[in-house]
């Protein structure tokens, strides 16, 4: 897998993550806690994807 598909792989992860979320806070009784680890993973995600930015 070249850098641009791990980047373009791990931008739908995000995407995914980021709907998730949402859908969550959708809900009549939003769960807290996994909405924290959703955040907690997409926040990984975008240091990884910082991470392939800041290497030439």
């Amino acid at each position: 897998m070249t850098a641009d598909e791990r980047v373009s792989s791990l931008l739908s992860k995000h995407a995914a993550i980021d709907h998730a979320i949402e859908e969550e806070n959708q809900r009549p009784h939003p769960d807290d806690l996994r909405i924290l680890e959703l955040k907690r993973e997409k926040l990984r995600i975008k240091d990884e994807i910082a991470g392939h930015y800041s290497h030439p």
